[in-house]
């Protein structure tokens, strides 16, 4: 089963966005890109889709709709630093929950049928076992992961009133970029550790910083699911495609391999790639920073006809320096 109308893709100028707009095109969907570009950048945005410059929280997101025949949304526009909500947690109440409020606002009053959110393992907080199922309790210890929970409460409340499904799907954390070389992480000032590590081995950083040593880990360094971007695309075509299948049916699931490694982990197969050493500066925890992340994936293993491709950690870390090394070649 397929859509007749498109799939409108929020922050789609943006890093997961632009490999869920691959993934929805390679796949054989007409996309429609949203996005306000404060942080996606317009050349991400493949040109087999449609592109329109606005906010999802914009009155004319309803135009947009009526105008390319939305069927289908899938979210990811929004902020997603955890130490800066913390510092800022009005920002993220606003770009996350009021935002995301008004876009699904648009979406029930213009017959929008199905509605894919970008989630997060935040909303977790502290879990109090590894690896977390979805059913596992959701108590947050920022406002990053509090915003997101907030949407997930206003998608179950309206999906019980309106004729739209949802898909939540909670990321671990992502990383990697399309081994074709379409799409990447272009941030300037990213704090994902990957995207760091492979900026200090391309010389944009001088090191990398290790935050917190003393967690209760196994090397006393924050544990993660590291979960590729084009599988976490390819896994948000599958959740479309169960949407459609079965249109009076919302889920959650996790979004992750099912194993963590450490930060120092990470930075010694960033090592092991480039054949060299980054320098590592070893500083304090950040405020909102859990020990440890893994993802429980087996529920989505059996609900959708999704399968990983790319969980190897060395060849996450590939990818990434492939992409980054392209950036430094277009002066980006």
């Amino acid at each position: 089963m397929t859509l007749s109308g498109k799939v409108m893709v929020t922050g789609g100028a943006g890093y997961i966005g632009s490999h869920a707009v691959l993934a929805l095109l390679d796949a054989g969907y007409r996309v429609v890109v949203i996005d306000n570009l404060v942080t996606g950048f317009e050349w991400a945005v493949d040109r087999r889709a449609d592109f329109v410059n606005i906010a999802v929280e914009d009155a004319g997101v309803r135009d947009v709709i009526r105008d390319h025949d939305v069927q289908a949304i899938m979210h990811f526009a929004g902020s997603v630093v955890v130490p800066e909500s913390v510092q800022n947690p009005l920002k993220y109440y606003r770009n996350n929950t009021a935002a995301t409020r008004a876009l699904i606002e648009s979406a029930a009053e213009n017959g929008v049928k199905h509605f894919i959110f970008s989630s997060t393992a935040a909303t977790y907080g502290n879990p109090t076992k590894v690896p977390i199922t979805e059913n596992d309790p959701q108590l947050p210890i920022n406002p990053y992961g509090m915003s997101k929970l907030m949407t997930e409460a206003m998608l179950r409340d309206v999906a019980a009133a309106h004729p739209i499904n949802y898909g939540a799907l909670r990321y671990f954390n992502v990383a990697g970029a399309d081994p074709q070389q379409r799409s990447g992480q272009s941030t300037v000032g990213a704090t994902h550790l990957i995207k760091i590590a492979v900026e200090a081995a391309t010389g944009k950083r001088a090191a990398v910083g290790v935050f917190g040593t003393d967690f209760a880990t196994r090397d006393g360094t924050g544990v993660r699911d590291y979960i590729h971007v084009s599988d976490l695309a390819d896994a948000h075509v599958a959740a479309l495609a169960k949407l459609i299948e079965a249109p009076s049916d919302s889920f959650t699931f996790n979004c992750g391999y099912g194993r963590g490694f450490s930060v120092l982990e990470v930075l010694d197969a960033v090592d092991r790639v480039t054949n060299m050493t980054i320098e590592r500066r070893i500083e304090g925890r950040r405020a909102g920073d859990p020990a440890e992340l893994v993802a429980d994936n087996s529920a989505i293993l059996a609900a959708l006809d999704w399968t990983p491709k790319r969980a190897e950690l060395d060849g996450i870390v590939r990818d990434a320096l492939a992409w980054e090394r392209k950036l430094a070649e277009l002066g980006k």
